[in-house]
């Protein structure tokens, strides 16, 4: 499971920062999209990969926490989900206007 875990977000990162690299805006866009994937993937997999763990602790007294997920991870991974498509919908706008205003959607706004 921790090797396909780390498998996919190095997957992810090497696609994004190749997609960030490139000349147009839409590919920039969706490379920093795949960048955040990333990140949230290692982010949720920071709060330990458990399956069939109760989130929340149940119970008063001594507990162990080996029994438990965190659910920081989980929080922040949402909240960056939010964020991140709220992000790309605004990019994507700004390359629309960008692109009518210029004619290209080229990042130095010319053609080679």
């Amino acid at each position: 499971m921790e090797i396909l875990f780390a498998l996919a977000i190095g997957v992810f990162s090497g696609s994004g920062v190749w997609l960030v690299l490139r000349p147009r805006t839409f590919q920039v866009i969706i490379g920093l999209a795949l960048l955040s994937y990333a990140v949230n993937l290692f982010i949720f997999g920071m709060g330990r990969l458990a399956i069939g763990k109760a989130p929340i602790i149940a119970g008063a007294g001594a507990t162990d926490p080996a029994l438990y997920a965190d659910p920081v991870p989980q929080a922040l991974v949402l909240t960056a989900i939010v964020i991140g498509f709220a992000t790309t919908a605004l990019l994507l706008v700004v390359l629309l206007v960008a692109r009518g205003l210029a004619g290209t959607d080229h990042v130095d706004g010319r053609e080679p």
